[in-house]
């Protein structure tokens, strides 16, 4: 175990993290995820295979009370080692590192990096870093399920989506359990941030099975869903094992990314009347009419045009990449301004959860603006963050968005 120097002599108040960094498209992202093995918790990730000769990486555990403590509650660094099993010969391997159970406690939150011994003397900074840091909040759930998810090349499946065509196997710790399955609708696209609650039809509160398996599924075995949707699989029930429901939403093959006109349409519903969306969905030659639209928000500039695209559509793909839960990351509240405003500069995590987004320079007139997300957590949406939406972001949303598509620079 490694404490953090002088922690005991002279506690020292460390920065509150700045969670922006975490919102940066980064090639590689540190996703961590866990299983419950008897009074330990094991963390998992999927790392590119060492040169041989080389140290294995290790990970810096760190235990928070909450996301914005001054202080950690305990910090050790374990060597990571290849998950039983793992193929040594592939490009990319699962590596573990297992902890005491009792450490974690539920609410807490557990920060997990790779470790750089170079820098282990350097003043832990406010930012952090996607490819190295990940922060996972404690909750029950987490801390008892006795699984992971794999997929179809053996290495764990940290995010909440599943492209078509992939398998996925549940690799239980202890009694293999059953596995079953239910297909649930995807949600809507989120309103825009001035929208007022109360004028919207409540949504239901359950949703309709649209399918479920026929018979339950041993757990080990690749599960493939041939259609599209959100799917909650239901894991265990066997030996007086309690009955775990993760979600895992199904998606094209070309998810994170777009490839089909309508999966390149619809994301510029943020930007576009429905009316114009059917238009080009129409059109004899979508893709073409698609160019057509970025060339006039563009001014006729070809270079601007394509300039535009790219920055859009690769914000929809980090957004997928970032967001996503029980439907896809650009259809979310926090997608939403992802996607037409950019990646905050700042991000607070408050104890309980609540994240607020700072950008500088949003406001209509240049000035700096607030955005405040709640967490709203389900069974089937268990990362789910809804908008404080308010009337003052109407006249900066539609600025916003008439800079895409009437002036020569966007954000």
């Amino acid at each position: 175990m490694a404490g953090l120097p002088g922690l005991a002599a002279a506690p020292r108040l460390l920065p509150t993290p700045d969670f922006a960094g975490l919102y940066r498209p980064v090639p590689d992202r540190l996703l961590p995820t866990t299983r419950r093995e008897g009074d330990s918790l094991r963390i998992f990730i999927n790392h590119a295979a060492t040169v041989p000769g080389s140290t294995a990486p290790a990970l810096r555990l760190t235990g928070w009370a909450t996301f914005e403590a001054k202080q950690p509650l305990w910090q050790e660094v374990r060597a990571a080692h290849p998950y039983p099993g793992s193929n040594s010969a592939a490009p990319v391997q699962v590596l573990t590192v297992a902890m005491a159970a009792a450490r974690l406690t539920p609410g807490a939150v557990l920060q997990v990096s790779l470790d750089r011994p170079s820098l282990a003397n350097q003043p832990p900074g406010a930012d952090q870093d996607a490819a190295i840091t990940a922060w996972l909040r404690l909750t029950p759930e987490l801390l008892a399920r006795p699984f992971v998810l794999l997929d179809s090349a053996g290495l764990v499946l940290a995010r909440p989506y599943l492209n078509a065509g992939e398998g996925v196997a549940v690799a239980t710790f202890g009694l293999a359990q059953p596995v079953r399955w239910r297909r649930y609708p995807t949600g809507a696209p989120a309103l825009p941030p001035f929208t007022d609650p109360r004028t919207q039809v409540a949504a239901p509160r359950t949703l309709g099975v649209l399918d479920s398996s026929a018979a339950p599924v041993a757990s080990g075995n690749l599960l493939h869903f041939a259609t599209t949707g959100l799917y909650a699989l239901k894991i265990g029930g066997a030996g007086g094992e309690p009955v775990h429901t993760v979600p895992l939403l199904v998606v094209p093959a070309s998810f994170p990314g777009q490839s089909t006109a309508p999966e390149i349409i619809e994301p510029l519903r943020y930007l576009t009347t429905a009316a114009e969306r059917q238009t080009l969905l129409k059109s004899p030659e979508p893709k073409r009419a698609i160019d057509r639209f970025w060339l006039d928000a563009a001014g006729g500039d070809q270079t601007r045009g394509r300039e535009m695209i790219r920055r859009y559509y690769s914000r929809v793909t980090t957004a997928n990449e970032i967001f996503t839960a029980h439907k896809a990351g650009w259809l979310t509240d926090r997608g939403l301004l992802y996607v037409v405003l950019g990646p905050p500069q700042s991000v607070r995590r408050l104890p309980d959860g609540t994240e607020r987004w700072h950008y500088d320079q949003a406001g209509r007139q240049g000035e700096a603006v607030a955005f405040t997300f709640r967490p709203r957590p389900s069974t089937l949406a268990p990362d789910n963050y809804e908008l404080v939406r308010r009337p003052e972001y109407e006249l900066l949303w539609y600025a916003a968005v008439e800079q895409w598509r009437r002036t020569t620079t966007a954000r």
